[in-house]
């Protein structure tokens, strides 16, 4: 029984120790530093908001055109006994110059008959009236003669426009686009001879939208009907030809006057002058040629200009208060582009944005920015130069 006694007291005994050892231990423990309340609203960066004044530059693309192009087709019938070497697709003519010409000589013998009928009618005709002066003609046989006179006059100038016909020309210079007929090939009226367009201008159809005729001052329909040509703003032209970033100038001279019902775009012509650069020094710019176009605007406007990154959807920033909360605020977006959104109304100069990228912003968050930390007071805010 004793020894019994003696294990509880020694358990007991060890326990009361161990309890007695751990009180001591935790005596001993140095206190740990009490850590101050983090300030933990989000830290954001903000663009002090300025006015500036922005003049656009509208962009645009389109496929370059011949102003001029001419199907080429006989206008009287025989063989092609004739063709200039220039006549092949790529071909470059001057005015003027021939390009075909027709078997003429059919229509060699009908002058000469014509000739030959006109001045038999004329001396018909001066007789009559010799007679008739004498008062041997009656008036109205005066009058049959000059009728005939008249009428073989008619027949020579129609004989001599079948001849000239012969002779394939046209009053522009250019190029020839494709070729249809060849030597020895029988023409009727009518039958297609080949493709050319002029090289003097060419144009170019530019898509525009409602947004971007804002800012465009297309030349006055009345002023080009009276003028026959008004040159309107100025275009520039790129694309690349052979691995190079090349240019050319243009500029608009009128408006197709209707909006395109499935695109709902206006189109406007620019026009260029001597494309191939026959009389100036310069790259060509071929038929064909997709070409990006820049106008110039018209309208200086005074605006807001923002980050195009600090726009939440369309028309959505958010402004920082002078109490450093977010306010939610729709804007007047005017104009938008790859880096900067152009602000009309609902922002005013001042006025403090943020860039930062707030997950589910509320009306009345609170933020630190970077220009009211303990470290630093203005060094942070971001103003933009309205450059």
């Amino acid at each position: 029984m004793k020894r019994k006694t003696k294990r509880i007291l020694l358990v007991l005994g060890i326990f009361a120790g161990s309890i007695v050892a751990t009180g001591a231990l935790m005596q001993m423990r140095p206190e740990q530093p009490k850590k101050e309340l983090e300030n933990l609203d989000p830290l954001v960066e903000v663009v002090e908001l300025q006015q500036s004044t922005e003049n656009f530059e509208i962009l645009s693309q389109g496929t370059v055109r011949a102003r001029t192009q001419t199907v080429l087709s006989a206008e009287i019938s025989g063989a092609i006994v004739r063709i200039s070497p220039k006549f092949v697709a790529g071909g470059v003519f001057a005015a003027n110059e021939v390009l075909l010409e027709i078997d003429p000589s059919n229509y060699t013998v009908a002058v000469d008959r014509a000739e030959a009928l006109v001045a038999q009618r004329q001396i018909e005709f001066d007789g009559a009236k010799k007679l008739r002066s004498q008062g041997y003609r009656a008036e109205a046989e005066l009058a049959s003669a000059a009728a005939a006179l008249a009428s073989a006059k008619a027949d020579l100038v129609n004989a001599q426009r079948n001849l000239e016909r012969t002779r394939i020309r046209l009053p522009y210079e250019g190029i020839v686009r494709s070729k249809d007929a060849d030597l020895g090939q029988f023409v009727n009226p009518g039958t297609q001879l080949g493709v050319t367009f002029a090289t003097d201008r060419a144009e170019v159809r530019l898509p525009l939208t409602d947004q971007d005729l804002a800012f465009v001052d297309l030349p006055d329909a009345a002023a080009m009907s009276s003028a026959g040509r008004v040159d309107g703003p100025a275009v520039t032209l790129r694309a690349v030809q052979r691995g190079e970033l090349t240019e050319w100038p243009a500029y608009i001279v009128r408006s197709e006057g209707v909006v395109d019902e499935r695109s709902r775009v206006t189109y406007v012509v620019a026009q260029v002058d001597d494309p191939y650069s026959r009389h100036h020094e310069g790259p060509a710019l071929p038929m064909g040629t997709f070409v990006s176009a820049r106008i110039a605007g018209s309208k200086p406007v005074d605006l807001i200009r923002v980050p195009r990154a600090a726009l939440r959807g369309s028309d959505q920033l958010l402004f920082v208060t002078d109490e450093n909360t977010i306010e939610i605020r729709s804007v007047d977006v005017l104009r938008s582009d790859a880096q900067f959104a152009y602000i009309s109304g609902g922002a005013r100069p001042g006025e403090r944005i943020t860039t930062t990228v707030i997950q589910a912003p509320t009306n009345g968050m609170a933020v630190r920015t970077e220009a009211s930390g303990p470290d630093d007071e203005d060094d942070n805010v971001i103003a933009s130069t309205g450059e």
